[in-house]
């Protein structure tokens, strides 16, 4: 079964706070490496912005944009969005057209100008601050200075919507994090009187006008948290008192059996307010609410695999199968919300989660290319066409194509994904030291110990290897902390400081830590050893899933791709510009041009510890994520189901109970992991 993860609170945080101290100082004393639980947090980070009294302490202090440099193949991935349709969109949407557009008026009218400028914008602009890329940076200080420069007298900013008589403020809350990542970046004079003069303006607000709509209303924790930022930057003690009142006219996302509501994105991204809000109240309370909702999700509709639930458009009872889909702004959403979870708690299951999801799900929602995505993606999917699978799936339409034209909220909302996954690998530590978070191929620059500037190289091509290098640049020696994470999945984890291998226990859910005096040239390897291993899904069928480390293996299916006119195919609400060029942009329907129906041949016992993972030389295009480029594959045996086929609604069809008899003969079919692939079956019934 998937393991869960108790929540970090109350006596067991104090214990492992103290261990870590303990643990840390015993690593500067041997120069090695010790596991700890997390960070200590009895001190506070000297260089960089973390939570002010009496919010509660951040374990993890994310650092400025541009303190961490991609490289491999996540920098691959940026530059496919940057080239794709992430750095092309604002040739492509009507909401993005400039000509009329709400956001870059005086007075906050126009024709168009809701979500979708900021959805875009908090991506794109991350983007080109990773990139450093001249035009990008560019064009989004055309949006930011206009919003800047535009602030009503009372402090209102942006469009004027009105829903029955009140003000609107979800695409509000959303230009707030464009304007935090500019200011990480540019340090504008600018942005923090204006998020002060518009702060007060909320709070003037009366209760009976603020945050009344459904989505202003399920996600104020994102209107909270740009709260506690301004606080931590100024100590305005007012914001505290703002801050309460968008907690109690916020949706309670702490019903113990319940939640407000069951849309997937809002899932997705408001499980995370309680434990937000739990900065400022320290009641354990706030923070278990938060786990306790991504356990209820996923204890009913979460038994698949990639980290994610059933839940195409909401998730609805009884519909559990794989075949279940989620968008691709619940996905990005999860991840943002794994990443915040983890500098919050420390807790390293957030972590995992989060690689969870970027690596085995959200790489199958776009194309290959970048240049078209799709609303919704399953872990069971052997069609992704512009046909109407309703009622299988919520919504009326062509809800699992691939177009570049269509899905509004996730065209433009996709955008954070990679970048903000990209600006959460590295993070500080409240004792002046660098946490490797997320593991990927980066340089990362940061002040540590006595304000020292130092640089770690990290070279990996995890999650595809075991292997991760990191190499430390200072101008003289330096003492502090490096903590690195332990996966959940992980067991002998080892760890060799310039060749020198330590025979210390690293215990998976923990924090290497190695606190020493750092020397130029110092290099750390750590090995993750990955094993196959499968997940049982007794609530699904008895369904199992192939893990290997962190990812997890799909059916490769061979996958017929036809371009469809994108203007034609589209959800009915979307919108592009006349100009808009179709056949530079096209859509895709994808078909299975192979049999998919296939359930595993295991052994009594379920033992794959003879199933051997297959390594391939690095795709030189440095892009692990299609079938043919994939550098890893499993040679298993399976067993065609005859009775398993598509549903009345198109759908892959609902697994069969297993283990199931079938008098088919034994093939030989090929797994590959489940983020290179655009149709898969990730979860696998069990035949006799």
């Amino acid at each position: 079964m998937i393991k869960y993860v108790k929540p970090i609170l109350g006596t067991f945080a104090i214990v492992a706070t103290c261990l870590s101290v303990i643990s840390c100082k015993t690593a500067k004393e041997n120069e090695g490496a010790i596991s700890v639980k997390m960070p200590p947090i009895v001190s506070t980070n000297s260089f960089y912005t973390s939570n002010k009294a009496p919010l509660q302490p951040l374990r993890f202090i994310k650092l400025p944009i541009g303190s961490i440099e991609p490289t491999g193949w996540v920098k691959k991935y940026l530059n496919l969005m940057k080239n794709g349709l992430t750095g092309h969109l604002g040739e492509i949407s009507a909401w993005l057209e400039k000509k009329d557009n709400a956001w870059l008026s005086k007075d906050g009218k126009g024709g168009h100008g809701w979500e979708e400028v900021p959805y875009w914008l908090k991506g794109y602009g991350d983007l080109a601050y990773l990139l450093k890329d001249p035009s990008m940076i560019a064009e989004t200080k055309t949006w930011i200075d206009a919003v800047l420069e535009h602030q009503q007298p009372d402090g209102y900013f942006g469009p004027v919507t009105m829903k029955n008589g009140k003000p609107d403020l979800w695409a509000n809350m959303l230009m707030l994090w464009c304007l935090q990542s500019y200011y990480d970046y540019s340090k504008d004079n600018r942005v923090i009187p204006f998020m002060t003069k518009y702060f007060q303006w909320e709070q003037k607000l009366p209760d009976s006008m603020f945050l009344k709509d459904y989505w202003e209303n399920s996600r104020g924790g994102d209107n909270l948290y740009s709260v506690y930022w301004l606080y931590n930057r100024t100590g305005d003690t007012s914001l505290l008192s703002l801050a309460k009142k968008i907690h109690r006219n916020t949706a309670d996302w702490e019903q113990a059996k319940n939640l407000p509501n069951w849309h997937n994105v809002n899932i997705a991204e408001c499980f995370r307010e309680p434990a937000t809000y739990f900065m400022q109240t320290g009641n354990p309370r706030d923070l278990k609410a938060t786990y306790n909702d991504f356990h209820l999700v996923r204890d009913i509709y979460g038994q698949v695999p990639g980290g994610m639930f059933g839940a195409d458009e909401n998730a609805r009872e009884g519909y559990i199968d794989p075949h279940q889909a989620v968008e691709t702004c619940g996905m990005v959403e999860q991840m943002a919300s794994d990443e915040m979870l983890i500098r919050f708690t420390g807790d390293p299951f957030w972590a995992d989660n989060c690689e969870n999801v970027a690596f085995n799900t959200f790489p199958a929602a776009v194309m290959p290319d970048f240049k078209s995505l799709r609303y919704l993606t399953a872990p069971n999917m052997v069609v992704s066409d512009n046909k109407n699978h309703s009622p299988g799936i919520q919504n009326d339409g062509p809800f699992l194509m691939m177009n570049p034209f269509s899905s509004r909220c996730c065209q433009h909302n996709h955008a954070q994904g990679w970048p903000y996954y990209t600006e959460n690998l590295w993070m500080a530590t409240p004792d002046n030291g660098l946490a490797a978070v997320l593991y990927n191929a980066s340089n990362v620059t940061a002040k540590v110990g006595d304000g020292t500037t130092v640089t770690f190289k990290e070279e990996t091509r995890y999650p595809f290897e075991e292997n991760i290098d990191f190499t430390a640049k200072l101008p003289h020696t330096v003492g502090f902390p490096l903590y690195l994470r332990i996966p959940g999945w992980c067991k002998n984890a080892s760890i060799q400081i310039n060749g020198k291998k330590f025979a210390i226990e690293l215990t998976p859910d923990t924090y290497a830590c190695i606190n020493r005096q750092w020397k130029n040239g110092d290099k750390v390897s750590l090995q993750l050893p990955m094993k196959v291993s499968l997940n049982t899904w007794i609530k699904n069928k008895n369904s199992v899933s192939v893990n290997y480390g962190p990812l997890t293996f799909s059916l490769k299916i061979k996958e017929r791709f036809e371009k469809e006119d994108s203007r034609t195919t589209a959800i009915g609400d979307s919108h592009w510009q006349p100009d808009a060029d179709a056949s530079k942009w096209p859509a895709y329907n994808i078909y299975a041009d192979s049999p998919w129906n296939y359930g595993l041949d295991l052994t009594a016992s379920g033992d794959v510890a003879d199933w051997k993972v297959v390594h391939k030389a690095w795709p030189k295009d440095s892009f692990p994520f299609t079938p043919d480029n994939v550098p890893l594959f499993i040679k298993v045996k399976a067993k065609q189901i005859p009775t398993w086929t598509i549903d009345k609604n198109g759908l892959c069809g609902v697994l069969p109970l297993s283990p199931v008899n079938v008098n088919t003969q034994d093939e030989e079919v090929t797994l590959i992991p489940m983020g290179a692939t655009r149709l898969r079956i990730s979860s696998f019934p069990v035949v006799k």
